[in-house]
């Protein structure tokens, strides 16, 4: 298909770069000659080792280092979205039941009053199993949603990397990291539409359909295919400021983290402190990111309930105080969500013996440009 050719360009053109920046991480072919051990510094992450060169490119022979294949080849990115469909599946699926009520009130606040009271009504009115009503096109939706956001992240971070050279990706880093989320999830939120519309109409429309088998069915009998892609836009006003908030705020986060809250320098932490630093990271990216995309979110939740109305007309209808119905528990939702997304993307690096570069420094031309000395 055209969307699948237009994936593997990206992976193509990401793969043959040169990506001179900070951001590159390990090479897993080995080097010609090994480099004196002045010249290597060990890097934070896979304990590979940090060659310094005028470009300030990282290399590391695979058979010393370990790693199970190279930055930025097609097996790396493939590695990066196995790793976030793991994640965001998993997670997304697990607050099923806090979704579920976070959608109902948003939708219906009249019945449901509150988190505790729409968990009471819920469980009073569908039992135990209610509480997992639209778990498969979650399931199924988020997964595919987090191959494409994680793996598009890494590919289209290479890309404009390379793009603007090793200073400027430096300097501007957060520019970097907002440019490649987003344009990462305008593809993601294409393939996580129908399912969100399917899980949206299952949880918020009463005696519609208690499975997707069901759903999907009389979904495409009411309104056609424009059932699964009318929430599309909304649903981009809301992911795409939620995950660029979501990895731009990470990334600085950590590396505020390591510089001036963890206590040694990331080099001499253990993978399992590291982790625990991605969540730390992860947790207070997510709550920004709730706050950001919360109007959207609760458009998307009344949208896909409510037959031909428009983006526009649900916010009219909501009103200011209806945009914000529901927040705090979406709050602790994607603020644990977040937290543990970024925990198993990381973790599966480490399990599949991924190259995992460090945060970025000041490349050593830059420095001498503006007169720094000493560690940045």
């Amino acid at each position: 298909s055209s969307l699948a050719n237009m994936f593997k360009s990206l992976f193509e053109a990401a793969q043959n770069s040169t990506f001179k920046s900070p951001f590159t991480s390990a090479n897993c072919q080995a080097a010609s000659a090994p480099a004196p051990p002045s010249a290597l510094l060990p890097s934070a992450n896979d304990g590979a080792a940090r060659q310094l060169s005028p470009n300030h490119n990282f290399a590391a022979a695979a058979a010393a280092q370990g790693d199970s294949c190279e930055f930025g080849s097609n097996h790396y990115f493939v590695l990066c979205g196995l790793g976030g469909i793991i994640s965001c599946g998993t997670t997304h699926t697990m607050v099923v039941p806090l979704d579920l009520v976070k959608c109902r009130l948003q939708v219906d606040p009249a019945k449901y009053k509150s988190v505790v009271n729409g968990f009471r009504v819920s469980l009073a009115e569908e039992g135990v199993r209610g509480l997992a009503k639209g778990w498969a096109p979650t399931f199924i939706g988020y997964s595919m949603q987090g191959l494409c956001k994680f793996g598009l992240y890494e590919v289209f971070k290479v890309i404009y990397s390379n793009a603007i050279g090793e200073e400027n990706a430096f300097l501007y880093r957060t520019s970097l990291y907002l440019a490649a989320s987003a344009s990462a999830e305008f593809f993601a939120d294409i393939a996580l539409a129908p399912m969100e519309a399917a899980k949206v109409k299952i949880q918020t429309t009463p005696g519609f359909a208690k499975t997707l088998r069901e759903a999907l069915p009389k979904m495409t009998a009411q309104e056609g295919i424009s059932a699964f892609y009318k929430g599309l836009v909304p649903l981009w006003m809301r992911q795409i400021p939620y995950t660029m908030m979501k990895f731009a705020c990470f990334e600085r986060t950590l590396e505020l983290l390591y510089k001036y809250v963890v206590p040694k320098p990331r080099a001499d932490c253990s993978k399992g402190e590291q982790l625990v630093v991605t969540f730390a990271a992860g947790y207070i990216a997510g709550v920004f990111c709730a706050i950001v995309s919360h109007p959207a979110d609760t458009v998307v939740s009344k949208l896909n309930q409510a037959k031909g109305a428009s983006a526009l007309d649900v916010a009219k209808q909501l009103g200011w105080v209806g945009l914000w119905g529901g927040l705090m528990p979406r709050i602790v939702m994607i603020g644990t969500l977040t937290a543990a997304q970024w925990f198993i993307y990381d973790a599966v690096k480490v399990f599949l013996r991924m190259p995992r570069p460090p945060p970025p420094e000041m490349p050593e031309s830059l420095k001498k440009k503006l007169g720094v000395t000493g560690e940045q």
